[in-house]
């Protein structure tokens, strides 16, 4: 057994002895064949957000080995709105990396997320996962660096109010339970995604809480590890799918909503990324944030109005990108500050080792901290498309390493304390906006497109296609118009509660 691999909370690497990166057809094969597996399910995402299903039952190898290399037939129409129903058929093909043994499965079942390919057996250009794909083979071509990512999920548990324990009002970060009512449920959750290939750095209940109609909304998070941006929204992917499955076997709602109540914390994702080279990380120098970071950074300062269009994407969103929400509004940075649209977070500097200082009885030692220095993108939230937000992220990066005004740019953009101090009044004045509305964020895009297009990235299709999307809400003046109105307002969350 792999020392490396046998604590893996994923059965199939503990099983196979080696990272999921590594799988192949025949450890597919041999972990169904020995561990009594007897469904096989196909799982990708379409272009609501949502992952689908496809379900096999296995009548023998050869037929196992069939789909496992052959994949599968589906209606495209059905999935991309893109798509033409004269012309829909696609094949979905496994990735073997994405494996995982159902938890919710009565039927041993291994699931699978899957890629789209057209007719002629090429990558589906328009679908979200390829442009993810294509966005980071170009980022890699051009800067010679690997794009890597994580996400906050962050989402509100529902349910009866019992009376007992009542949490503070909007006072729930880190609470510890009785007064945090979700705990379990969140680590079940996390046990669950980590069983499934997710790589989960900690969980926690989040600030907003509060009762409603007799019913307790509490907010938590989950947070992962930086891996490859690809592997980076498949797990988000399956991490939704798995919360959601597990609180409805629970009797619980589950919601990713941006906002679902006026005055109350709203949901985001925000998505940290570190850019690596050769397996060490390029965000620091001399324990300073590096040149190329801060080049990143520049990019998606530039970029920031349309990077909306992917990652905020029904009218809800711009409810929770208001002032004095820990949402952005400015397009700014800045170190360890909530306020900003890119947040620097505090990094592992100091050259001190506080272990050995908290615990006596360890010796002092060099573990090499720059790792875990990452920046965070903070205004995206759980309406997003994954796969394109991260794909934006990647094309933002990338431009700003390429632009030759990129550390001018981040100079101007960087704010050192809160940007809503009396201090930075006149400094608000000069920061650009981020959009207000679906329609507005699709006139960014517009504006913007020929960046996301370079290098053949986002096919042009795509971008009309979420320009016309998004001014199909028609929600230019809605914050303006329903401002105060309590009941529109519940209506609207009622309408995009289940987004993403």
């Amino acid at each position: 057994m792999n020392r490396e691999t046998h604590l893996n909370p994923n059965g199939l690497v503990a099983f196979v002895g080696k990272p999921c990166s590594e799988f192949t057809k025949e450890d597919i094969i041999r972990y169904v064949s020995e561990n009594g597996i007897r469904m096989v399910n196909f799982m990708y995402p379409a272009g609501d957000g949502r992952l689908k299903t496809l379900n096999f039952v296995i009548n023998d190898l050869e037929h196992l080995n069939s789909i496992l290399t052959c994949g599968e037939r589906v209606d495209g129409s059905s999935l991309f709105r893109f798509i033409e129903a004269d012309s829909s058929d696609l094949y979905v093909i496994p990735k073997f990396r994405t494996a995982f043994l159902d938890p919710f499965a009565e039927i041993p079942t291994l699931s699978m997320l899957c890629s789209f390919f057209n007719k002629d057996g090429d990558f589906l250009e328009s679908s979200p996962e390829y442009t993810l794909k294509k966005a980071c083979r170009v980022f890699r071509e051009v800067t010679g660096m690997e794009f890597q990512a994580m996400g906050e999920l962050e989402y509100y548990v529902i349910a009866p109010d019992d009376g007992m324990f009542p949490a503070t009002d909007q006072k729930g970060y880190h609470e510890s339970a009785p007064y945090a009512k979700f705990n379990d449920f969140r680590t079940k959750c996390m046990a669950y995604i980590a069983q499934a290939g997710g790589r989960i750095k900690y969980g926690h209940s989040e600030v907003g809480n509060f009762t409603l109609g007799g019913m307790v909304y509490e907010q938590n998070e989950i947070e992962f590890l930086p891996v490859y941006a690809e592997e980076a929204a498949d797990q988000l992917m399956v991490a939704k799918w798995i919360i959601r499955n597990l609180a409805y076997r629970s009797g619980y709602d589950v919601t990713f909503a941006p906002k679902i109540t006026a005055g109350k914390a709203g949901s985001g994702l925000h998505i940290h990324m570190r850019l690596m080279k050769d397996g060490r990380s390029m965000m620091l120098d001399g324990g300073v944030l590096s040149s190329v970071a801060r080049k990143a950074i520049a990019g998606m300062m530039r970029l920031a109005p349309s990077i909306t269009a992917f990652g905020n994407t029904n009218p809800m969103s711009y409810f929770r990108l208001v002032p004095h929400q820990e949402a952005p509004t400015n397009i700014c940075w800045g170190d360890r500050n909530r306020s900003v649209l890119v947040r620097v977070p505090l990094g592992w500097v100091t050259g001190v080792d506080m272990c050995a200082a908290a615990n006596p009885m360890e010796h002092e030692e060099r573990y090499d901290t720059t790792q875990k220095q990452t920046v965070e993108m903070r205004s995206s939230d759980g309406s997003a498309d994954l796969y394109l937000l991260l794909a934006g992220l990647a094309v933002a990066c990338r431009h700003g390493i390429e632009s030759e005004d990129a550390l001018e740019l981040a100079e101007k953009t960087y704010v050192d304390v809160n940007i809503h101090s009396d201090e930075n009044k006149d400094r608000l004045l000069m920061l650009e906006q981020l959009p207000d509305s679906c329609e507005a964020s699709a006139g960014c895009l517009e504006r913007q497109r020929h960046v996301y297009e370079q290098y053949g990235v986002f096919s042009p299709s795509m971008i009309d296609g979420m320009i016309n999307s998004l001014c199909g809400y028609a929600d230019a003046n809605l914050r303006r118009d329903i401002d105060g109105n309590e009941p529109a307002m519940l209506k609207l969350v009622k309408k995009y509660f289940h987004c993403g």
